[in-house]
């Protein structure tokens, strides 16, 4: 099972050097929204949150920002939870620097597609799409290249991605946009990379 951690915390840093730096990133820009008013819209718009309401749904930059807000300390803890588990053997097996540019990449797709299918006047942030990337590319990998995931990997994967849909359209507040968009982006940037030496 390549999900199971059992690193100490020196050898995950060393081994996993984007997937630590990623979540550093995200857990130190929500200290910085709790220091300077915490999680309320105004201030996840101030930070970079994308918000679709003319002209602000123009400012592509946001597009990125949002990608390290969190909305709460459970939309972050989950999503960071889900990054330390489940990126690491992903980052092992492509390397740290295409892993880099899939991540990067499914995260700005993922929010675009959120940005573009979301309703006017909707608010959003979150790392979703992104970790939606890595799905996306395991389930590439599940799917054409069964024989580098073991059985109870594979299992596991399937599970926690159809419970992540299924969450995705059932309960309020969760983009399923972002989660489909960044999931398709995962899926196709992975088949793209891996051809490329």
């Amino acid at each position: 099972m390549i999900f199971i951690r059992y690193e100490n915390w020196r050898t995950y840093v060393k081994s996993y050097p984007i997937t630590t730096l990623l979540i550093i990133a995200n857990i130190v820009m929500f200290i910085v929204l709790m220091a300077s008013g915490g999680t309320n819209g105004e201030n996840l718009f101030r930070h970079g949150a994308i918000w679709k309401v003319e002209p602000f749904n123009k400012e592509t930059w946001r597009i990125a920002a949002a990608m390290f807000l969190h909305g709460g300390f459970e939309h972050l803890l989950f999503n960071m939870f889900a990054l330390f588990v489940f990126a690491p053997p992903l980052e092992q097996m492509m390397g740290s620097f295409k892993y880099a540019v899939l991540y990067v990449i499914s995260g700005l797709l993922g929010n675009a597609t959120a940005l573009w299918l979301s309703e006017w006047g909707t608010l959003a942030v979150g790392a979703s799409g992104a970790i939606y990337g890595i799905y996306g590319a395991y389930l590439f990998i599940a799917l054409f290249r069964r024989q580098t995931l073991d059985e109870a990997s594979r299992r596991t994967l399937l599970i926690i991605l159809g419970i992540g849909i299924v969450q995705s359209f059932v309960i309020q507040g969760i983009s399923w946009s972002a989660h489909l968009g960044g999931l398709a982006a995962g899926f196709v940037v992975y088949g793209v990379l891996r051809l490329i030496r």
